[in-house]
């Protein structure tokens, strides 16, 4: 298991990643990207819809709260990213998956 230090290291690496992607994507519109105390959160303007993607810090994992579910993802060090570890989906495929889903949804 990461110590707490690294996990905050690679959590705000690979959050500040998924955040630059989601700016991006942002600007296609139909939702908006907010960060508050490390916490991203992912707002649909139709549905009224919100994603929450948080590191976990106790447990070493960074969770997203997202579609009615819980997804929980594990640093993998042979890839050097958060993967959910049901699949192995990384992070930033992950939420760009969910979002679609949601956009598609409403």
């Amino acid at each position: 298991m990461l110590d707490e230090i690294a996990f905050r290291n690679y959590a705000d690496q690979a959050l500040e990643a998924l955040k630059k992607t989601l700016l991006k994507a942002e600007e296609q519109g139909r939702f908006e990207v907010e960060e508050q105390n490390g916490v991203l959160n992912v707002l649909f303007e139709e549905s009224g819809s919100k994603f929450v993607i948080t590191p976990n810090t106790p447990i070493r994992q960074i969770w997203i709260s997202a579609l009615a579910t819980s997804f929980k993802l594990d640093w993998a060090e042979e890839s050097g990213q958060f993967v959910l570890s049901k699949d192995g989906t990384p992070l930033i495929p992950l939420v760009e998956r969910l979002i679609q889903q949601q956009l598609e949804s409403e």
